[in-house]
């Protein structure tokens, strides 16, 4: 994931400067119009990389069963809707509800082997459905881009949870329901037939998700929260 957002920032300033250099050779703009509708609509396909803010217990060193853990984020994907509205010449709100399959590895070093190894890999997977609520701040436009930065706060579904299965030590459970903030920039490129966007952001949640049921693999964590890296393109 920072390669790619590597690979995001240097395609933005080469696209930058191109359009920089070209400025004056540029009279006719796409799309001139397209600002000046107080509503509009798009979709936006993008990936990301989810992983938790561990919080370990404090007995941790003294647990007979767990020596250490860690959290390792796994990239997943993003479908969304997007819905936006013009509050002024530089300010947008946007709602972009969204589905995201994403998937988080929790990885133990154990006390005593566990199917022939000391360590284990607990895959915890999710399916998210999101809801984005952003303030879009704009520059102001030249030629055919601008710049932009977003923030805002996000409520979010797990709809495969497992935090209601009972009886079942081996799974890590975590809660269905999870809200934060997120922030992000991006590039608006008006293009003939619709406005492109590379956009990268980052969601960090508020609450602990993990749902504590005495388990060996909880009882070695104090709390959980979601933190995401996410690039996507937006098209409206």
């Amino acid at each position: 994931m920072k390669k790619a957002a590597l690979f995001f920032l240097i395609f933005l300033f080469i696209t930058a400067s191109i359009e920089t250099a070209n400025a004056q050779r540029i009279i006719v703009k796409n799309q001139e119009k397209y600002d000046k509708q107080w509503i509009h609509f798009g979709f936006l396909l993008g990936t990301n990389k989810t992983n938790f803010k561990v919080s370990r217990a404090e007995n941790l060193l003294q647990n007979d069963s767990v020596l250490f853990l860690s959290a390792d984020g796994q990239t997943g994907f993003d479908l969304g809707i997007i819905s936006n509205l013009r509050l002024a010449e530089n300010f947008d709100l946007r709602f972009t509800p969204m589905l995201a399959f994403s998937q988080r590895n929790m990885n133990y070093n154990m006390t005593l082997k566990v199917a022939g190894s000391n360590k284990v890999a607990k895959k915890i997977e999710s399916t998210f459905i999101q809801f984005p609520l952003l303030l879009k701040f704009k520059s102001n436009r030249v030629n055919n881009y601008r710049f932009y930065v977003l923030g805002g706060a996000k409520y979010m579904i797990d709809l495969v949870s497992q935090a209601a299965v009972e009886n079942d030590e081996q799974l890590v459970k975590l809660k269905k329901y999870d809200y934060g903030y997120e922030i992000g920039f991006g590039m608006d490129l008006y293009l003939p037939l619709f406005k492109f966007a590379p956009e990268i952001k980052m969601y960090q949640g508020i609450p602990n998700i993990l749902a504590n049921d005495n388990a060996v693999y909880t009882t070695s964590l104090s709390g959980l929260k979601t933190r995401i890296w996410s690039i996507s393109f937006t098209f409206e």
